[in-house]
């Protein structure tokens, strides 16, 4: 017996110098349950962030509200546009309003209107029929007449040319 009693401490002894004791580790699960808690935290705290970071609470002024503008009619124009040799001779008739920001400019621009009325003989006689196709025909032809009526009346500004009627015969 006193062998037997021998043989099992030793036994035991073996045991314990085989298996060390666990050492305590965090299960993987709980690693990666709590970096995916702080990547969805970081995430909402950062989405939260660039949401509501540029939003505030003050009201601004309110812009001063522009001034009421101002219509100025131009006579008609009637001009034969170019065209080859050829061809039969088309005309254009225009009626145009010229809109200015203010009153006080329609002053400006009265004593100079026979060179705004020659600008634009002088532009339109130069069309071909084929310049004033379509929508973006209409748009150049508005654009040039602008560009050249601001040139005419220089140091006033004009804000744009409306067109009343524009017919091509």
């Amino acid at each position: 017996m006193a062998a037997k009693g021998k043989d099992e401490a030793a036994d035991a002894a073996d045991e314990a110098e085989a298996a060390p004791k666990p050492k305590r580790k965090l299960p993987l699960k709980l690693i990666i349950i709590a970096v995916g808690a702080l990547l969805l935290l970081g995430g909402g705290g950062a989405a939260a962030y660039f949401v509501f970071a540029g939003k505030t609470e003050h009201k601004a002024a309110d812009p001063p509200p522009k001034p009421p503008v101002a219509f100025m009619e131009i006579p008609d124009v009637v001009v034969n546009l170019a065209g080859a040799a050829n061809e039969r001779t088309q005309y254009l008739k225009v009626r145009v309003v010229l809109e200015v920001p203010e009153q006080a400019v329609i002053a400006q621009i009265t004593p100079v209107m026979p060179r705004v009325m020659d600008a634009f003989q002088t532009y339109l006689r130069e069309l071909r029929p084929s310049d004033l196709e379509g929508s973006a025909g209409l748009y150049r032809l508005r654009e040039e007449l602008t560009r050249r009526v601001n040139a005419t009346i220089e140091p006033a500004r004009i804000n744009a040319v409306l067109f009343k009627e524009l017919v091509i015969q």
